[in-house]
């Protein structure tokens, strides 16, 4: 019982200090409404806001949660508070889901973001929600730990955003966003298939547009796997640079 009560305090702390903040907020509501705008200013022709509502879902979730976990995470273990955490009579594993927790949540605030302008625009009965939920919640999940594994294994903060846009703007061409996998040249398309976002939008698609090629079983599986392989590897490298 002691345990949850302090992953419930980290996690408000980290709330409090980090994803309220009025620039990270900012940066949840404009982010998401600049991609949409940008594909429609740029488009020469209608926009299908429902081809185009699963790939800015996922931007919103991806950007959102690598962003402000690897500069949290860095900006702690540079100031020493992290190292507070560590030395605290907590499971490391439940710590890192503490720490991971405001991120998440974060990133499932981005999601609904553009859902919600969408919704002035088109008709969402025949969205197939409890997917959609689902696949949201795993794509922050895998997000999430992504931006973990970039923090644990940098320094400095500007190294933290250097190495995620290493990971990140790859995966907006070839996680099949607003291009299909099936389009790309073939010595891509198994690039695509190595990244998790990849099934998460698959996902949107299937339960927004159903045109999703993969099946949503297949998807949660492999997505899933990520989370949890992602996690590992975080505590692996924790382990071995920040205890041992």
């Amino acid at each position: 019982m002691k345990s949850w009560i302090a992953f419930w305090n980290i996690l408000m702390k980290d709330m409090r200090n980090y994803y309220l903040k009025p620039p990270n907020i900012s940066w949840g509501l404009v982010f998401p409404i600049a991609w949409t705008l940008m594909f429609f200013l740029r488009s020469q022709t209608a926009v299908n806001v429902r081809e185009l509502l699963p790939g800015v879902m996922s931007l919103s979730i991806l950007f959102g949660t690598t962003s402000v976990l690897a500069v949290t995470i860095t900006f702690e273990k540079r100031s020493r508070s992290f190292e507070r955490l560590l030395l605290s009579p907590l499971d490391l594993n439940l710590l890192m889901m503490a720490k991971t927790s405001g991120a998440i949540v974060f990133g499932l605030f981005n999601a609904f973001v553009p859902v919600l302008f969408a919704c002035f625009m088109i008709n969402p009965s025949g969205f197939q929600w409890l997917p959609i939920l689902g696949a949201v919640f795993l794509i922050s999940v895998t997000s999430t730990l992504l931006g973990l594994f970039i923090a644990v294994s940098v320094k400095e903060v500007f190294e933290a955003q250097t190495f995620s846009n290493f990971f990140r703007f790859p995966m907006i061409f070839l996680c099949g966003l607003f291009i299909p996998v099936q389009g790309l040249p073939l010595f891509l398309q198994p690039l695509s298939y190595i990244l998790p976002l990849t099934y998460g939008a698959d996902i949107l698609k299937s339960s927004i547009n159903q045109n999703g090629h993969l099946g949503l079983p297949i998807n949660f599986v492999i997505l899933l796997g990520f989370a949890v392989g992602l996690f590992a590897l975080s505590i692996r490298n924790v382990k071995r640079k920040w205890i041992y």
